[in-house]
């Protein structure tokens, strides 16, 4: 699609409602803006155009909740995993897309919250965090890789290993920044970028710092039980929006 100034009020209006919600509950910018920019453009295109606005918004919110080194230290094993899986997503999708990967995603949601429902609950993953952790990892990324969205496993994982909601943030935030670093590298390699999607994805900042600064001072007034029931509300809503889209 040209560059043109239609184009950019439509990516500036996704972005800034991506990036609203994403700093209101610590994620679900790219789980919103992917998609919905798909719908004007390709999915591939898609995650190229907000793959800088992704790195700045993960940033803000690690940074956010405080004691950042302290976060990386923590989850840094998590999120190398997350990297990896998501260079092993990021070449299949360079080299084939399918719709159905979106499909078995939102499975994937729908099936967590199934068991949530009815109290089924996955201990193995306290009781290995190591193996949990690892497995929880690699799908994610080679998730995210192949569709742009790891949050939603992550959380999973996250919620299930007894997280606080700033875990939870600093966590997935984590592993889609390394996972996000690894496919910009990777774009970069295979030549993905133009002059058109740099213009776009930098001049779309003032529009991330604006909905992150509104959307964070919301975050703060959420508590704890309210803020979970949230997550698991964005997940159906999720998974129920990439369903239609592939249907």
């Amino acid at each position: 699609m040209d560059l043109n100034l239609d184009f950019l009020i439509i990516i500036s209006f996704i972005i800034f409602v991506s990036a609203l919600v994403h700093g209101t509950i610590g994620f679900g910018f790219a789980i919103l803006a992917t998609p919905l920019l798909a719908m004007v453009t390709d999915m591939k295109t898609a995650i190229l155009y907000i793959a800088i606005p992704t790195l700045f918004i993960n940033l803000i919110s690690i940074y956010s909740e405080g004691n950042f080194f302290q976060a990386v230290k923590k989850f840094y094993p998590l999120a190398l995993m997350g990297m990896i899986g998501s260079a092993i997503g990021t070449q299949i999708l360079i080299y084939s897309s399918s719709e159905l990967f979106k499909l078995l995603l939102a499975f994937s949601i729908l099936l967590y919250l199934f068991i949530q429902k009815f109290k089924i609950e996955m201990k193995w993953i306290r009781q290995k965090k190591k193996l949990s952790m690892v497995v929880f990892g690699l799908l994610a990324g080679i998730v995210g890789g192949l569709t742009n969205v790891m949050g939603s496993i992550l959380i999973i994982y996250s919620l299930e290993s007894k997280h606080s909601k700033k875990d939870i943030i600093q966590s997935t935030n984590l592993c889609f920044l390394f996972g996000k670093i690894i496919q910009i590298i990777l774009f970069a390699i295979h030549g993905s970028f133009n002059e058109e999607l740099l213009i776009v994805s930098f001049s779309t900042l003032i529009v991330v710092v604006i909905a992150m600064i509104v959307g964070l001072n919301i975050k703060d007034k959420i508590p704890q039980e309210i803020y979970k029931k949230v997550i698991k509300l964005v997940l159906f809503l999720m998974a129920s929006f990439l369903v239609y889209q592939t249907i």
